[in-house]
């Protein structure tokens, strides 16, 4: 989890490039109601109205709205999770705590970024105009993170270093005071 523009989508891209080998770990792939990006998430682009259909036949285990888009990931994740594997999941921290009570074992990692970097990212992927921008950091600002229990990673570094940091979280999920806040 993490604001828009926090590197969770190219953090998560590099740690499926390091554990490609490991087939036990599996990286959940979201549908997201917004066209595709190369540059961007590898998400499953639909349109809302598919979205909408897709909810009602029950074919995602979460799914939400946000930044004027719905996403949802898929019940597959239910299966994988059945079988042991353990499953990445790109979410979303207004639907974190239904999350958690869906699944209690998560081990949620809140990837954070400062506001002036933010800032920087959300202009240079040009998705948005500067008002768009303002609103995403104002909203970012009023959205406190429950980082209780999370693993945090700060990725205003290089991103090998917040990249074996989640790589790390993924591979030794590991709950500790030292690792959460």
């Amino acid at each position: 989890m993490g604001a828009s523009g926090s590197g969770k989508d190219t953090l998560i891209k590099a740690a499926a490039a390091a554990l490609v080998d490991r087939p036990d770990i599996r990286f959940a792939r979201r549908c997201i109601t917004r066209p595709a990006d190369p540059d961007g998430e590898n998400h499953r682009p639909i349109t809302p109205h598919v979205f909408n259909a897709l909810v009602q036949q029950g074919r995602f285990a979460m799914h939400w709205s946000g930044n004027g888009h719905h996403y949802g990931i898929g019940v597959e994740i239910n299966d994988w999770l059945g079988t042991g594997q353990t499953v990445v999941v790109n979410g979303s921290r207004k639907w974190f705590a239904e999350a958690r009570f869906q699944y209690p074992d998560l081990v949620p990692v809140m990837i954070e970024v400062s506001p002036p970097i933010l800032r920087e990212r959300l202009q240079r992927r040009g998705r948005e105009s500067a008002e768009e921008i303002a609103a995403r950091l104002h909203r970012h600002q009023q959205m406190q993170p429950q980082n209780e229990g999370c693993i945090v990673i700060n990725n205003d570094g290089p991103l090998a270093q917040a990249s074996h940091a989640l790589t790390d979280a993924i591979c030794h999920p590991v709950r500790c005071e030292a690792l959460c806040r």
